[in-house]
């Protein structure tokens, strides 16, 4: 029995930042499962385009939507626009076989998720960075490829 113990003690300890991502992701993820998306604020013009999808009348989007939206939100936090550029401009989305009806929904989240880093990063000044902000997306990424 002690050598269990000892194993345990013998595993690097976590960082707190490492920590902090992993329950970022965490927590990100099943929001992202518990539809629809919790949102704070919408302007008018905004809120009109996904009233539909804030309410949650409709139903829940597909798996691609989120997955897309985790591999644009990437982008953004990293700053590649010239992807999100090709991405739109070439309707990559209808690879991953999404149509024009899903286009919303995959603006939304993607929109969503870049928002709750950005904030993550204003609660946590010089800690939570845009590298740190993509390493939770790249778990998120993770979670949802995984089967279950």
């Amino acid at each position: 029995m002690t050598r269990r113990w000892e194993r345990l003690l013998e595993t690097k300890p976590i960082p707190l930042l490492e920590h902090l991502l992993e329950e970022v992701a965490r927590l990100l993820a099943a929001e992202l499962r518990a539809w629809p998306l919790s949102v704070q604020e919408v302007d008018v013009a905004t809120g009109r385009r996904f009233a539909e999808l804030l309410s949650g009348a409709g139903p829940r989007p597909s798996e691609a939507v989120f997955t897309e939206a985790l591999q644009l939100a990437r982008w953004d936090v990293e700053r590649a626009t010239d992807a999100v550029d090709d991405y739109f401009r070439n309707r990559r989305y209808q690879q991953a076989g999404l149509t024009e009806a899903d286009r919303p929904a995959l603006l939304l989240v993607s929109r969503w998720l870049v928002e709750q880093l950005l904030s993550l990063g204003e609660a946590t000044p010089d800690r939570v960075r845009r590298p740190e902000m993509a390493s939770v997306l790249r778990r998120l990424e993770r979670a949802f490829s995984a089967p279950g």
